[in-house]
């Protein structure tokens, strides 16, 4: 198969589909590989080791797009949409429930749109999401700690406190694998925290390992409202799989909020979980309404690309095989990747999008069937 792997070109997005490792595995199985030049270089992945890897180098993204499989991290944006075609296999992050006009590009198209944040393993992991979530979860923490820096707008609060002064409070939405790793890294720095979700599984699990290091709160309308006007930062955390996120804080809970303190929806992909949340990016990240700091860009884990990159990889890379391999055949045979398929064919094929946009709604496998 000919595998296409252009550069991404979402602002400031520096992570790369594959790298040189990858490459390799799909070169000594006799598939042919395009690599866009210097699709790697952000990731600190040169041109030559891809050559070496047995890649062809090639000058434009077209040539790259010009493939069976495109292998990318980013949903395509405006610019990229021309590339799409009813004979290609797109395999990338692509969050449609938030993002109508690609949707309807991907079905004018015909595109094949694997999206990795729905591919889901039987036991009901996200297994191409997760290495993601985890970088997302921690640097949410560390994001949050700089915006409350008075120079950059925030309370003027440093988040560990110091002897004889209280540390920040930090309110997380949501205790999963987003909500799990901020935690870890805000209680390592002494915060105070609480962790809010609707599973008591899931809280009972936080409880155990933290011991008394965290608070947990079931979620609903009056334990939100507590813990976010209390807060000096905000993590929204929550996660539909495949679908919108939920609105859990409104405009009108702004101006009962800690003026100053910092809000970071890691939510933002799927909607974001705050009314007032719109994407940003990493040129120009954050804005103020009511005087509360919002931080909503939308590719977090493109500021660390090395470790994004090679984290991301380390999961996605048995699927691309898969796909290389056997190409629709590793759909309709692999149930992880049937739950991943998004469009096929003109048709959308996961539900949590369909209802997003009351668009109607095609079973996988009864679209693979056809």
């Amino acid at each position: 198969m000919l595998i296409g792997l252009p550069k991404e070109i979402k602002d400031n997005e520096n992570r790369v589909g594959m790298t040189a490792g990858v490459v390799s595995s799909l070169t000594r199985q006799g598939h042919q590989v395009r690599v866009q030049s210097g699709a790697g270089l952000g990731s600190s992945i040169s041109d030559a080791e891809y050559q070496a890897a047995g890649a062809e180098i090639v000058e434009t993204a077209a040539e790259a797009w010009t493939a069976q499989l495109v292998v990318k991290v980013k949903e395509p944006i405006d610019l990229e949409y021309p590339y799409l075609r009813d004979d290609l296999i797109l395999f990338t992050y692509l969050h449609l429930a938030s993002n109508k006009p690609l949707t309807d590009a991907l079905l004018n198209a015909g595109t094949t749109g694997i999206a990795y944040e729905t591919v889901q393993t039987n036991s009901g992991q996200l297994p191409l999401l997760i290495p993601m979530s985890e970088v997302a979860g921690r640097m949410a923490t560390l994001v949050g700690a700089t915006y409350l820096q008075k120079s950059h707008g925030g309370r003027g609060v440093l988040i560990s406190g110091v002897p004889a002064v209280a540390p920040a409070k930090v309110a997380i939405l949501g205790g999963g694998i987003v909500g799990s790793n901020a935690a870890r890294i805000a209680v390592g720095l002494g915060a105070e925290v609480t962790v809010l979700d609707v599973s008591h599984e899931r809280l009972k699990y936080l409880d155990d390992i933290y011991r008394g290091q965290l608070q947990t709160r079931s979620s609903n309308e009056y334990t939100i409202e507590e813990a976010v006007y209390h807060a000096d930062l905000v993590i929204g955390a929550v996660l539909i799989t495949g679908g919108r996120a939920p609105c859990l804080i409104t405009r009108a809970m702004l101006p009962n909020m800690r003026q100053g303190s910092v809000i970071v929806d890691v939510a933002v992909d799927q909607g974001g979980c705050v009314e007032t949340t719109r994407p940003t990016t990493h040129s120009n990240p954050t804005y103020k309404i009511d005087g509360i700091v919002h931080y909503c860009v939308t590719n977090m884990p493109g500021a660390v690309p090395r470790t994004s990159t090679f984290a991301l990889n380390n999961e996605t890379a048995l699927y691309t095989l898969l796909l290389a391999n056997n190409g629709l055949d590793a759909v309709r045979n692999n149930p992880a990747l049937q739950h991943g398929l998004n469009t096929y064919r003109g048709l959308l094929t996961h539900e949590a999008v369909a209802n997003a946009f009351a668009l109607p709604y095609t079973a996988a496998a009864q679209a693979l069937a056809m």
